[in-house]
């Protein structure tokens, strides 16, 4: 834990992984190259095929988590959809197996696996533009959220509410659903998402590129259906989201995504266990004092769904548990002071309290980042908060004695419902609309012989947390696929009873195995946690 940096700490436990897969794509048939030189621009970037020889490689394949490095014979750089097809051609011609990577910040091993023999760097693909023609904005999955954040507002005033983390890439965190600050009051962002262009396989082997779109009449609406929640790298290679608030009218393009907060404060509130010398009853009414304002406060519209609150407490080493977050709105000031009140009764005065008010786009800009992390996530949903006996397995696996030379273990909280349980679980692949929080349970580290003892001290505290309901979430909670735990596939650490498949998509799933049938009938695009096609056909 020595020359740790707290801020850093909090960063790291309140980050979110996200999934694989990414996207490109362009508004007419032509080449790439030549609509670029029509319009008389630069020709995209790519395509690049870099194998173990080329010094580009060690790079590209160090991109992603720090617990993997790939060994893939190749990888493509490129920059457009044609490129993106004939990268896919050429893999399943050969038989190779495809991976896909965007911002790299999936949360397990699954584009560095060893079976993976191609791998496509959607690194280059990053424009985000408005398209008159679908009076949508354009997203390329290469585009990290704050670029996203940063050219909508400086371009529109408008944005969407992505996730914290501003290093995340678009192309696996929209997806995966795109939960981030301000989705409890404007949803998430798979609630915006009007349009997906995707590279697919169908079942002659033949690559090409579709749009699918959420109107009722689009034969291949299905396709989209199954990218508003579906998870990254089930159905192909996404390259280019388009995205419009359902009901937004007229071609203004300032009027067809939420509009920016002008400003946001963000704060933080320490309870540390020495200064305070938390004991049992102490702890747990701090957690228990955040989830009954959460329960409380997740109606939808409710003013204070404009404020955005994660509670993470920290192993008692790491001497850490903090209140952190962002809220907006001309009472904004008066939401903070209530929350802070609320989460430190009978608890003791905060330290290290910090309320930063400043532009909307500064405050997205400055969210965490656990890139120099080595890390191991697991997740949960509540819709309602934690049992007695849950708040003691907490306490039991926060202050059991531990090895020095683990540095950071936490179990994050954070505040949901408002706009997001405003769309019914079936509108879209996203099922968990009726919860009113969000669980994190984070462990990171920075030495790879720790690797093996962090994980298992993860799991163990999972286990503890859910061991009325066999050692993983109640089903009826559930899990969220852009934290994606490889343990709930693996039958000797989920001996629940309970599928990977039902904690992640409910009763979703079913449908999204006929949409994988449809679209990816060959399953070249699989991992771990990958959807299983049905034997429904095309």
């Amino acid at each position: 834990m020595s020359g740790v940096n707290r801020r850093q700490l909090l960063r790291t436990a309140t980050a979110a992984a996200s999934g694989v897969v990414a996207g490109v794509g362009l508004d007419t048939p032509a080449s790439a190259a030549e609509g670029a030189a029509e319009a008389g621009c630069t020709p995209p970037l790519g395509p690049v095929k870099a194998g173990p020889d080329d010094g580009r490689y060690a790079y590209l394949v160090r991109r992603g988590q720090k617990r993997w490095v790939g060994t893939p014979d190749h990888v493509w750089v490129v920059g457009s959809t044609e490129q993106v097809v004939a990268a896919v051609q050429e893999a399943v011609d050969s038989g190779k197996r495809i991976a896909v990577r965007s911002g790299g910040h999936c949360a397990e091993g699954w584009v560095d696996d060893p079976a993976v023999r191609v791998l496509i760097d959607m690194s280059g693909m990053t424009q985000v533009s408005y398209d008159p023609a679908r009076r949508a904005f354009a997203v390329e999955p290469g585009a990290t959220l704050g670029e996203v954040y940063r050219r909508l507002v400086l371009g529109w005033g408008v944005t969407i509410p992505a996730g914290w983390c501003p290093g995340v890439g678009a192309g696996g965190h929209v997806c995966g659903g795109g939960y981030g600050v301000l989705s409890r009051a404007m949803g998430l962002v798979v609630d915006h998402l009007y349009a997906v262009e995707v590279v697919v396989v169908d079942g002659y082997g033949k690559a090409s590129a579709v749009v699918a779109t959420r109107e009722a009449s689009d034969p291949n609406r299905e396709l989209w259906w199954g990218h508003t929640g579906g998870g990254g790298g089930n159905f192909g290679v996404v390259t280019r989201y388009w995205l419009r608030t359902p009901g937004a009218e007229g071609s203004d393009p300032g009027q067809l995504l939420p509009r920016a907060p002008k400003s946001a404060i963000a704060f933080s509130s320490q309870w540390p266990w020495q200064a305070l010398k938390l004991d049992e009853p102490k702890f747990t009414r701090l957690i228990r004092n955040h989830m009954d304002w959460c329960e409380r406060n997740s109606a939808v519209g409710a003013a204070a769904t404009r404020l955005y609150a994660d509670l993470t407490v920290g192993r008692k080493a790491n001497d850490l548990n903090l209140a952190s977050g962002q809220v907006f709105g001309p009472d904004a000031a008066e939401l903070l002071d209530d929350y802070l009140a609320a989460l430190g009764a009978g608890v003791g005065t905060p330290v290290n309290v910090t309320r930063t008010e400043q532009p909307w786009l500064a405050a997205a800009l400055d969210g965490p980042n656990s890139d120099i992390y080595r890390l191991k996530i697991k997740s949960g949903y509540l819709r309602k908060g934690f049992s007695d006996a849950q708040l003691a397995a907490i306490y039991e696996n926060l202050t059991r004695e531990q090895d020095p030379k683990l540095l950071f273990g936490s179990v994050g909280i954070a505040s949901y419902g408002g706009q997001i349980s405003a769309v019914a679980p079936d509108a879209t692949a996203f099922p968990h609309r009726d919860a009113v929080m969000r669980v994190q349970y984070t462990a990171a580290w920075d030495d790879p012989g720790q690797d093996a003892a962090y994980v298992e001290w993860l799991r163990r505290l999972y286990r503890e947390i859910y061991a009325g309901t066999h050692g993983v979430p109640d089903p009826k909670d559930g899990a969220y696929i852009n934290y994606p735990d490889d343990d709930l596939a693996d039958p000797a650490v989920n001996t629940s009873g309970v599928p990977w498949s039902t904690l992640y998509f409910k009763d979703n799933y079913p449908r999204l195995q006929k949409v994988k049938a449809a679209w990816d009938p060959k399953n070249i695009f699989s991992h771990t946690l990958g959807i299983e096609p049905s034997k429904a056909t095309r």
